[in-house]
């Protein structure tokens, strides 16, 4: 006597159903699909130490071929500022009325150098990174986070040398260095909503990673790097909205703002007014705005 083995035939699929709702109904998700905005905040909080670790490690493999190394991390923007002394201080004349005009200009150097490294670092956050973004999964923003972080440590090597400056120049350690804690806190938010604006941008056209160093050299003349805002606006006859524009670019902002905590001879009325709201305002808008950006490009990554 034979026995038959009766199996229930396969549930019949609804021709009328869509991928997504045949996905919905196996409990199916989208591969790489964009979490939510406090999700993604959350993968990208659990993994601050990958974040952390691989900003120190490339600043570390930076100069790993140049046989000063990383003395270059400090001499490099030292060269930039004896090159800008010599053209803008001399030549040009910048250094007339601006007194302790070495610490000056070193310190817009310095500062604006942060800056500058970030976004062009950023540019190529996902373009220069494509093994790693389709190798691993990982919240995307961790890139240019972690290279205006790798920026940030650079600079904390320039201000060791910027202090010794300071003091060969005879400016005295005062109370209100302190207040360059708050600047560029303040500033690394600002850089990095920048870098991951870019970094969007440059994912999907690699070509603004050419177009960039015109615009930041462009961005540098205006920001008073080498020369005082304060001083020149005062005999210019320039209209208002073009000292006002010139006033609140956040370059300016914080390179002023780092003048103000650590050159005692530059006094606040040479600031903008209110300035600290200027520096907040942007580090808000560029770092929040900067971030929902990015996020919002999230699964378009490192595909095509």
């Amino acid at each position: 006597m034979s026995q038959v083995l009766h199996t229930p035939p396969p549930t019949a699929t609804d021709p009328a159903e869509t991928p997504a709702q045949l996905a919905a109904r196996y409990g199916l998700a989208v591969s790489g699909a964009r979490p939510s905005l406090p999700e993604y905040v959350r993968q990208l909080w659990a993994r601050r130490h990958f974040i952390t670790a691989f900003a120190t490690a490339k600043l570390t493999a930076q100069y790993s071929e140049a046989k000063l190394g990383q003395v270059w991390q400090v001499m490099t923007p030292l060269l930039n500022a004896a090159v800008y002394y010599f053209i803008f201080g001399v030549l040009l004349g910048t250094k007339h009325g601006v007194p302790d005009y070495v610490p000056f200009l070193v310190t817009g150097v310095f500062i604006w150098t942060f800056t500058q490294s970030s976004i062009m670092a950023g540019t190529r956050a996902i373009s220069g990174n494509l093994g790693l973004v389709r190798a691993l999964h990982f919240p995307r923003a961790a890139l240019p986070i972690s290279f205006a972080l790798q920026q940030l440590q650079q600079l904390l090597f320039s201000m060791a040398a910027l202090v010794v400056i300071l003091l060969c120049f005879g400016v005295p350690v005062a109370a209100s260095w302190v207040l360059a804690v708050p600047v560029l806190v303040l500033q690394f938010m600002f850089n990095a909503g920048v870098s991951m604006i870019v970094a969007r941008m440059g994912a999907k056209t690699p070509d603004i990673a050419q177009l960039m160093p015109f615009i930041l050299r462009t961005w540098m003349y205006v920001s008073g790097v080498m020369w005082s805002i304060d001083k020149t606006l005062k005999h210019s006859g320039m209209p208002h909205w073009a000292k006002l524009l010139l006033e609140s670019n956040p370059a300016a902002v914080y390179i002023d703002l780092m003048r103000f905590a650590l050159i005692d001879s530059f006094k606040a009325h040479q600031l903008p007014t209110h300035v600290w709201a200027y520096a907040t305002g942007w580090a808000l808008l560029a770092g929040v705005g900067g971030f929902i950006y990015f996020w919002k490009a999230e699964e378009t990554y490192g595909r095509g």
